[in-house]
């Protein structure tokens, strides 16, 4: 008998029919022997729907009170599966996550998990319950419900898992595992057998859908034993995330291709080149809780300076209202521009530490297609490059073939 952690996304209980499907499957897990634990996110469509309804009453929703909004659509999911699995004749309760105790720290909308109360999970395992979690949000100290972002419920599984020393934490989604890239864009694409954890973070933070990335870390840093499955499919092995020192693994140079189009560009012109000064632009953006992700700064030769950076284009706005209003006129930069019109795509692969003239052969295959470039990052397992919005998916396919991700190992 072994306890396991399972997940299931808005598309997996997106409707009675698919609620009744996943308590069919924890059923058969229960059935064979083991504690199931069950993390689910509100049924598809909801949180939008929940803050399209927020965003007609206040332009930009109080946090605090958007957390208790859109923390309800979690709480509909459990209920319903619960009742499904009770009246299947299954010994079954549903927590929200101030129920069980999941604490956090009280940054509303993105909260980071603290610590987790396992022992109300414990009792109930061992009373024979199956136990069902409100994924996607926990309390802060003091009591108020907090949120954790788009794609939080992977990080309430995970941690579920670590917290419980759960065997296995399967995340259900609607693919059968991890694929090189989106076969939608890329109908080549090929599902992995295996990734590493790292390989799996920086696809997940450079806009792979598949895990959210605090649910990798978090997987990571407890090693906790990661498979992704489809909740549509009654069999497969689905994709082991795992670790780089696992011997037995052969690595391809390239793991897989990541793309984001929630991507904004903003460059502040004419800055004084002197200490300081990148701090004094990034410096308001961080106190607003906004995350940059790209930097490129340009100096000129009249000992001034662009300073280029990316946000989410959620933030764009609002990023640039800040800029011109506070930061321009106290730093005296000659203007802030920016656009949306932007994407990121990225190449990743642990291999890429053992080969040379990987970046080259990126931007050539780039080059000889006619896309241009605008900002270049790269860390040891990866390259991304900014690149005009309607060239995204182009570039996508061009990198998928060029480094022979089409064909099978």
């Amino acid at each position: 008998m072994a306890l396991i952690v399972q997940k299931y996304g808005g598309t997996s209980v997106g409707s009675i029919e698919r609620i009744k499907n996943v308590a069919c499957r924890i059923a058969k897990f229960q059935s064979s022997g083991h504690q199931i634990v069950v993390a689910v996110s509100a049924m598809s469509g909801e949180t939008n729907r929940l803050l399209t309804l927020a965003k007609e009453i206040q332009g930009i929703p109080d946090p605090r009170e958007l957390d208790v909004l859109v923390s309800t659509g979690e709480q509909v999911t459990i209920a319903l599966l619960s009742m499904v699995l009770i009246e299947m004749g299954y010994k079954t309760k549903s927590y929200t996550g101030t129920q069980v105790r999941i604490l956090t720290d009280a940054a509303h909308n993105k909260a980071r998990i603290l610590q987790i109360d396992e022992s109300r999970i414990r009792a109930d395992l061992d009373a024979g319950y199956i136990v069902v979690v409100a994924g996607f949000q926990g309390a802060d100290e003091f009591g108020n419900i907090t949120t954790l972002g788009r794609g939080g419920s992977d990080t309430t599984g995970v941690a579920l898992a670590a917290a419980l020393k759960a065997k296995e934490c399967q995340i259900y989604t609607d693919v059968d595992g991890v694929y090189t890239t989106d076969p939608r864009v890329v109908p080549e694409a090929r599902r992995l057998k295996t990734i590493t954890f790292e390989e799996m973070m920086e696809l997940a933070s450079l806009g792979s859908k598949i895990l959210q990335i605090r649910s990798v870390e978090f997987a990571g840093k407890y090693k906790v034993k990661l498979r992704v499955l489809s909740s549509f499919a009654e069999e497969g092995e689905g994709t082991l995330i795992t670790f780089e020192e696992d011997k037995n693994m052969e690595h391809a140079i390239i793991s897989g291709i990541a793309f984001n189009r929630d991507e904004a560009k903003i460059t502040v012109l004419g800055v004084p080149d002197r200490p300081g000064i990148a701090y004094q632009i990034l410096g308001p953006v961080a106190d607003a809780n906004i995350d940059v992700d790209m930097i490129i700064q340009n100096i000129g030769n009249d000992g001034m300076t662009n300073f280029s950076f990316t946000v989410n284009r959620n933030e764009f706005e609002r990023t640039m209202d800040m800029l011109k209003s506070q930061v321009q006129p106290d730093i005296g930069a000659r203007d802030v521009v920016g656009g949306d019109k932007i994407a990121k795509v990225s190449i990743v692969g642990v291999g890429m530490r053992s080969y040379v003239g990987i970046a080259s052969k990126m931007f050539r295959s780039l080059a000889e297609e006619g896309i241009n470039i605008q900002m270049i990052s790269t860390s040891e397992i990866k390259i991304s490059v900014i690149v005009d919005e309607k060239y995204m998916e182009l570039a996508v396919r061009i990198l998928h073939k060029a480094f022979d991700l089409d064909q099978a190992p």
